[in-house]
């Protein structure tokens, strides 16, 4: 995972602050804003993760343009402009990986987006809560949690956060 572009929406800045020393423990180098001066376009070599508030939709297109050139985002946002950047960040790569943060090994079929969903649900939030903290809609949410009960082999959402939260012990 260590060659993970970092992508990531946060709704605080202790959030942001957490996941950007993971990628300056995995050797990425902090960039406060997202406009970058670097005269090359390709930024990936350079393993920037550039970090900061998205508060209106140039500073968002900023944080994407960034993504485009391979530097990472770590973006605090909330609201339409959270869920607009998601998605447009969603275009370059997956949202939620960090570099030296390994996969789980716990045998389970699961995508990162749908562990998170189930992971909300198991610390007791609703379908429509889990949705708007993973700024995702309410109808890819039901999608990610269906897709994960015919992973899991089982009927109800239930029973999916029952195993994983069973298997995310062991």
């Amino acid at each position: 995972m260590s060659d993970a572009l970092p992508l990531h929406v946060v709704p605080t800045g202790s959030d942001a602050d957490a996941i950007v020393r993971r990628c300056a423990a995995a050797g990425w180098k902090a960039h406060r804003g997202f406009a970058l001066l670097e005269p090359a376009w390709d930024l990936a070599e350079r393993r920037l993760v550039a970090h900061g508030p998205v508060a209106d939709e140039h500073t968002a297109s900023q944080a994407v343009l960034a993504a485009a050139r391979g530097a990472g985002v770590v973006a605090v946002a909330g609201g339409r402009i959270a869920l607009a950047l998601a998605a447009d960040l969603r275009r370059v790569g997956p949202l939620g990986l960090t570099p030296g943060k390994a996969e789980p090994d716990d045998g389970l079929e699961l995508d990162m987006e749908q562990r998170a969903l189930l992971n909300r649900l198991a610390a007791g939030s609703t379908i429509a809560a889990a949705a708007e903290a993973e700024f995702v809609s309410l109808r890819t949410a039901n999608r990610r949690i269906a897709a994960a009960r015919s992973a899991l082999g089982v009927k109800t959402t239930r029973e999916a956060v029952m195993i994983y939260i069973k298997h995310a012990r062991s």
